[in-house]
């Protein structure tokens, strides 16, 4: 398939030539969405070999991922890979999501740390995504082992049904609804997530990600 990676990409400079360069060879066009950085993240992605779209202000996880899943689909993507730019995920994890999807017809492969791989993370994160997996079977019906993560394969007759509006981190939640809502068929994959000092206090998390999840779950849908 004709497959596309989105990174969206907030103040990760130090972070993000590394991992263009690392799942360069995975996709036929890596896209990184600089939302409004000042640090030159968009001309390190760039040197490493990344197509750079630039939003002018920071708009959000979210509205990153929406704009750069656009720009695949107009450019005939087939199947659309959602990364992140800080060096948590796997690049070789690419290849088994891409492959549980079906070909040709709507479907949908998330990413689960907890049936691969979680690395040195934090007791209070562990808690907290936890606590995730048991709301949204509660609020959506569904049943994941990982429910906030975003490591994601779609196909392209799976992004034309979904809609999103969340610009910033409750865009996960939104992600599932959207898969429920639009009856798609998904599957999990299992993946590694590595927790390093950088990842868990740089700027995409802040210093309270477990607090941040836990907003995002529970306000989210009070907004779609």
């Amino acid at each position: 398939m004709k497959v596309f990676i989105i990174i969206p990409a907030y103040q990760e400079s130090s972070s993000v030539g590394a991992v263009v360069a690392g799942v360069r060879s995975y996709a036929e066009s890596v896209v990184v969405v600089d939302d409004g950085s000042t640090d030159g993240t968009g001309e390190a992605a760039r040197a490493a070999g990344a197509l750079v779209l630039r939003h002018m202000v920071n708009r959000g996880y979210g509205a990153a991922l929406t704009t750069g899943t656009a720009y695949a689909l107009a450019q005939g993507a087939e199947a659309v890979v959602h990364f992140d730019a800080d060096g948590q995920f796997e690049p070789r994890d690419i290849p088994p999501l891409v492959s549980a999807l079906s070909v040709g017809r709507p479907s949908a492969a998330l990413g689960s740390r907890f049936l691969g791989r979680a690395v040195n993370l934090p007791w209070l994160r562990r808690l907290t995504l936890k606590l995730a997996v048991i709301f949204t079977w509660a609020v959506s019906g569904v049943r994941l082992s990982d429910a906030h993560n975003g490591l994601r394969a779609f196909t392209r007759e799976a992004l034309a049904l979904m809609h999103w509006r969340q610009d910033r981190m409750a865009f996960s939640s939104e992600v599932i609804d959207e898969l429920v809502r639009a009856k798609i068929p998904w599957t999990e994959v299992p993946v590694t997530v590595r927790y390093t000092a950088y990842s868990q206090q740089g700027s995409k998390q802040g210093k309270l990600p477990a607090l941040k999840i836990v907003k995002d779950l529970f306000f989210g849908r009070l907004v779609k």
